[in-house]
């Protein structure tokens, strides 16, 4: 911690103080980088316990261990947390969907998207399959109609709109039955080959 000037015993300790100043507004910086990480972790601890409904601001401050009033430093709601939580992750989803639709080899892309998952299995299970998954298909498919709105049509008789909320929807749940499965049921490769025969089989591929 800082010492204040005011316990200095020397002028030039008092100047070398004011000189690091804006060290101290970094560490602030920091302080409230790590503060807004803490409520992330603490929403997605409490959501393995309750649903979101359940959950208070006051429950997420006492799982984080900040102050009341720094929740609102950083969201306004509860709900503006898990969004910012979900936003994150889906944003991360969809840029992997698209570089499937994009890529020569789908089987490849489903892979990629399936690994990103899989080192990140314990969110996911929390996002999908606790208090928030009603929530997470909510803004994962308010995503998908955004994407779909810049996008071609996949292929002639499927409008693009309906198409990615299909694709969309299908990998959502696919992924939520996944992480709900033990661990070691399923590996990567099968859930990405599932995909693969489902997405590319019905959406992306027949004319």
């Amino acid at each position: 911690m800082t010492t204040k000037p005011q316990d200095r015993d020397s002028l030039s300790d008092i100047m070398s103080h004011k000189l690091r100043a804006p060290m101290s507004s970094r560490s602030k910086d920091l302080r409230a980088i790590r503060s807004g990480e803490a409520l992330r972790n603490a929403m997605l601890d409490l959501l393995l316990e309750k649903s979101l409904e359940q959950i208070t601001i006051r429950d997420i401050c006492a799982a984080a261990g900040v102050h009341y009033a720094t929740f609102f430093r950083h969201f306004q709601t509860k709900e503006a947390l898990l969004d910012d939580i979900a936003k994150d992750q889906i944003r991360q989803i969809n840029a992997l969907t698209l570089a499937i639709r994009d890529a020569d080899d789908f089987q490849a892309g489903f892979t990629a998207l399936c690994e990103y998952v899989a080192e990140h299995r314990e969110l996911w299970s929390t996002l999908l399959n606790g208090g928030a998954g009603s929530a997470m298909r909510e803004e994962w498919l308010r995503q998908s109609q955004q994407v779909a709105a810049r996008e071609e049509p996949i292929n002639s008789w499927l409008p693009a709109e309906l198409g990615t909320i299909c694709a969309a929807t299908l990998i959502a749940e696919s992924l939520a039955w996944w992480v709900a499965q033990p661990e070691d049921a399923y590996s990567v490769e099968a859930i990405a080959g599932i995909l693969h025969r489902m997405i590319v089989g019905s959406i992306i591929m027949p004319a």
